[in-house]
């Protein structure tokens, strides 16, 4: 006979146990917990987080303290996390905004981003039918900004 007895299968389980069976499983089963929760050493944990470390997670960590009273562990944890997400994800879109205001393609550099942009479409019954180019002189094409310069 196995250390779990006959209660180790869920029907015998269900058809009944005494008040003796039902302390002898509820202790069966807490013997089985093999690790009884976290312990935090606060020594230890400045130990493994270098300086720098501390200082980046700093700002959440104080939001993770405010929110953990009110919200519990978990959902501040949470927070915590999706808010750093969102954090790098916006520093990620201003970066790239940035990068594509400031780094045109035009007459002065070989390099960056060179956006073209297609004429509207005029077809029979719009206004305006036969629409005409607004390149007139060969000049016009692939000039990339030259015309406009102050120079």
């Amino acid at each position: 006979m196995a250390i779990a007895g006959r209660m180790v299968r869920e029907r015998e389980r269900l058809i009944g146990m005494t008040p003796d069976e039902r302390a002898w499983r509820k202790q069966w089963l807490k013997d089985q917990e093999l690790h009884h929760g976290a312990r935090k050493v606060p020594a230890l944990e400045l130990e493994l987080n270098n300086p720098i470390k501390r200082l980046y997670r700093a700002p959440l960590d104080t939001i993770t303290k405010v929110l953990t009273p009110a919200l519990g562990f978990q959902r501040a944890f949470t927070v915590r996390y999706w808010t750093g997400k969102a954090l790098i994800a916006l520093t990620g879109i201003y970066a790239a905004a940035y990068y594509f205001k400031y780094n045109q393609n035009d007459w002065t550099r070989k390099g960056g981003w060179r956006v073209i942009s297609s004429r509207k479409a005029c077809v029979p019954g719009d206004e305006g039918f036969p629409r005409l180019s607004d390149r007139s002189a060969p000049s016009d094409y692939a000039a990339r900004g030259f015309k406009q310069s102050p120079i």
